[in-house]
Parts: C-alpha cells; sequence; structure tokens
C-alpha cells in the first residue's frame, strides 16, 4: 500500500498509472500480473511474487515522490586543461570543448527532465526518477575517455553532493 498525498493526482487505467502533482506528471505501465487498486487515499497492489509486489509498491512510491516534490541531481564539471560547457538544444546536450575536442559530444536529455548549467554546476532534474538518473548516464556515457590514461585525463562529471 502506497499513500497518496493531498496534492498528487492518480489514475489508474488497467496497468497504466498516472500521477500528476505540483512538480510535473508520472506514467508507468506496469506488468500484466500486477492489479493496481485506487481506495480512497492509498493504492493498492496485488500481485502474483513477493518479489514483483515489491517492486511494484517501490515503482508507485517513487512516482507518487517524484510527482509530489521531483528529483533533482546537483553535478560538477571537472577538468584539467580545457574548460567544458553545456548546452540544451532541444533534446540534445551539447558537451563543448571536452578535452580539447573541437565536435561538441551529445548526449540524450529522457522525458520530461530539465537540465541547467551555470559555470561547473550541473543541475538535472525531473518528475520522473528513472528519466533523469538516464539522463544523466546519458551524459556520463558521452563523456567517456577512451584511448587514454585514465589515471592522468580524469575529466568528465561527477557528484556534487
Amino acid at each position: 500500500m502506497v499513500d497518496i498525498p493531498s496534492n498528487v493526482n492518480i489514475h489508474v487505467d488497467g496497468h497504466t498509472v498516472v500521477a500528476k502533482g505540483p512538480a510535473g506528471e508520472v506514467r508507468k505501465t506496469f506488468h500484466k500480473e500486477v492489479e493496481i487498486k485506487l481506495e480512497g487515499n492509498k493504492i493498492q497492489v496485488i500481485a502474483r511474487t513477493k518479489a514483483l509486489q515489491g517492486t511494484s509498491d517501490s515503482i508507485l512510491a517513487s512516482m507518487v515522490n517524484g510527482a509530489k516534490d521531483g528529483y533533482k541531481k546537483s553535478m560538477k564539471l571537472l577538468y584539467a586543461h580545457f574548460p567544458i560547457s553545456v548546452e540544451v538544444k532541444g533534446k540534445d546536450i551539447m558537451i563543448k570543448n571536452f578535452l580539447g575536442e573541437k565536435m561538441a559530444r551529445k548526449a540524450r536529455l529522457i522525458g520530461a527532465t530539465k537540465v541547467e548549467a551555470k559555470g561547473q554546476s550541473v543541475t538535472i532534474s525531473g518528475p520522473d526518477k528513472v528519466d533523469v538518473g538516464q539522463t544523466l548516464a546519458n551524459m556520463k556515457t558521452a563523456m567517456k575517455i577512451k584511448d587514454k590514461d585514465g589515471r592522468v585525463f580524469q575529466d568528465g562529471i561527477f557528484n556534487a553532493e
């Protein structure tokens, strides 16, 4: 059972659940063996196995928290010689001057995630926990250093928390 705060609206349509709140909207489709019931200010999940039950409860809880407060990840760009800059163009994140490269590296923005870059600080935020994490993973993958010694070239994006 997951409690629903007063400022979050939940809509259940078969196996699809939509959570709307002040931070945004999160939509997930659950496994066909999961039954989801809305009872007042609680959501109940009925599943065949305990593992599916726990996973579904966890996903619903993160959906409610994301719709209510949103998720935010603070990161820091670190470099030794060439200052890195980040720019968002539509659904692409352009990472410029990484290791002094002339071509910008691209990372994909997922879902309703927003990326704000000010100097060396990068903030990734959005209502869906999975989308925020995947956007961050896309940025880290785009900034992967190949064919160089990792002990010497330590440029990249790191947690600031």
